[in-house]
């Protein structure tokens, strides 16, 4: 069958209603019934866009004029927020971020699953009393720019570094860390990667803070073991940053786009540092998952415990469980959690963290969930709850299988990307239903939604 050609040209202009955001935060709207991406439009806009990149299914466009603007528009504070393309949506106010990413998981469901998703319990989504330095969090690349050494991220479907002397959304802490060792770097001379060449040496800076504590971890990112000055270097950060606590060096030798490589080297301070979530006192190491922004973690993992529900009988399996944040949340009121995670450092942090809270119930391993449930299984081991928090691509299809085969009552999924939930939740679907969903906004000014959801065996 012919494929209907497209209506849009290159470089064409033309009106259009912009009628929703798509899963990137850009504004979508239809003309000559093509589907049109145009960033920074806004739902209930009226605009005129130039086609910039025409394909066979799509087009995306850029605003030459705002003919009616959305009531809910509004300044970016940031002076480099179009560059940086980091936040998508901080000219949306706030308020109604919210709205518009409750909406996109809602899109999500229509356009994955069979599901009647108008008939679903979907809450609106939980927000931040103050959604700006909230990123606990920051892997800043390095480059050269005049002579001077810069830090920043990629600008937006570039290769162009972005400097960020003072990101709005990351703690205050991590700016002003990063700005120091970048200047050290610079004062001593240090060879700066370069993407391009691949010459140079340092790559990154990573700068991780405890909110709650205070205490401060730096990793330089290297592309190889040697760093010359490094002492200098090391007694430099200490003199100036007396916050950080913790030193840490991670050799990446790889033409990749990952931060970390596989080494990591001890340089000064602690291995670790300490954060704060209500009660619970986590350690840290340099490659282990953490959520970003703490204050709403403390909301996503209290609306797991509600969907929990729990009675102290529970058994339950944390998959993906990181450094053991969730199943320790839940430990209390529970009769036993085991859980598993690929990253050895991770487990290690997670043995560490049960046997601080003097939690005796809990079994963590190295290891995927669909490696270790068979087995637990066939020791007689039934759990009750399995809880999944995935990476963005979802859940391993050969989890959903193993899942299905150890029929729990209930799953409680914790999502970071309503595509790859809505992908999973129908492959579960002839065994499980949704109770309901919650969205929890972990990243305002991004178009990203993190959401809890609670399903149950639909023969229970």
């Amino acid at each position: 069958m012919k494929q209907k050609q497209i209506n849009i040209k290159e470089k064409q202009t033309f009106p259009l209603s912009i009628k929703r955001l798509g899963i990137n935060g850009e504004g979508v709207g239809y003309f000559k019934r093509q589907v049109v991406f145009v960033p920074g439009a806004l739902p209930g806009e009226e605009v005129v866009v130039e086609a910039t990149n025409v394909k066979p299914k799509f087009a995306e466009g850029k605003i030459n004029k705002i003919r009616k603007a959305s009531p809910f528009r509004t300044q970016p504070p940031c002076p480099i927020y179009k560059q940086c393309g980091g936040c998508q949506l901080q000219h949306l106010r706030y308020d109604q971020q919210l709205v518009e990413k409750r909406d996109i998981l809602i899109q999500a469901l229509q356009r994955h699953t069979k599901l009647q998703v108008e008939k679903l319990d979907i809450r609106p989504t939980i927000g931040m009393d103050n959604p700006w330095n909230y990123r606990n969090k920051s892997q800043f690349q390095l480059g050269e720019q005049k002579g001077k050494v810069i830090a920043g991220l990629y600008g937006l479907n570039s290769h162009q570094l972005i400097d960020i002397p003072d990101c709005l959304v990351q703690h205050p802490a991590t700016n002003e860390v990063t700005k120091v060792v970048k200047q050290i770097l610079m004062d001593f001379n240090i060879p700066i990667y370069n993407e391009r060449n691949q010459k140079g040496l340092v790559r990154t800076i990573m700068t991780r803070v405890g909110t709650k504590t205070g205490q401060v971890q730096v990793v330089l990112i290297t592309k190889k073991k040697e760093l010359p000055k490094k002492e200098l270097i090391v007694q430099e950060i200490q003199k100036r940053l007396p916050e950080v606590q913790s030193i840490m060096q991670n050799i990446n030798p790889k033409k990749t786009s990952l931060i970390f490589g596989e080494e990591t080297i001890h340089l000064a301070g602690k291995k670790v540092i300490d954060e704060q979530l209500q009660d619970f006192t986590y350690e840290l190491s340099a490659r282990a998952f953490f959520q970003l922004n703490p204050e709403q973690t403390v909301k996503l993992y209290n609306e797991v415990k509600k969907a929990a529900a729990l009675t102290g009988q529970e058994k339950i399996v944390d998959a993906y469980c990181g450094v053991g944040t969730i199943g320790l949340w839940l430990a209390d009121q529970t009769a036993e959690i085991r859980g598993m995670d690929v990253i050895p450092e991770s487990i290690q942090d997670a043995r560490e963290n049960a046997k601080k809270f003097g939690v005796t119930h809990a079994t963590y391993e190295v290891g995927t969930a669909e490696q270790w449930l068979p087995k637990w299984s066939k020791q007689g081991f039934k759990p009750d709850i399995v809880i999944v928090d995935p990476p963005r691509t979802g859940c391993d299809e050969r989890l959903l299988q193993t899942i299905k085969k150890t029929k729990p009552k209930r799953i409680i999924y914790v999502s970071c990307n309503p595509s790859t939930l809505a992908k999973d939740i129908q492959t579960i679907s002839d065994l499980y239903k949704i109770e309901y969903m919650q969205p929890v906004d972990m990243f305002p000014h991004t178009a990203h939604v993190e959401l809890v959801a609670l399903m149950s065996r639909v023969d229970e």
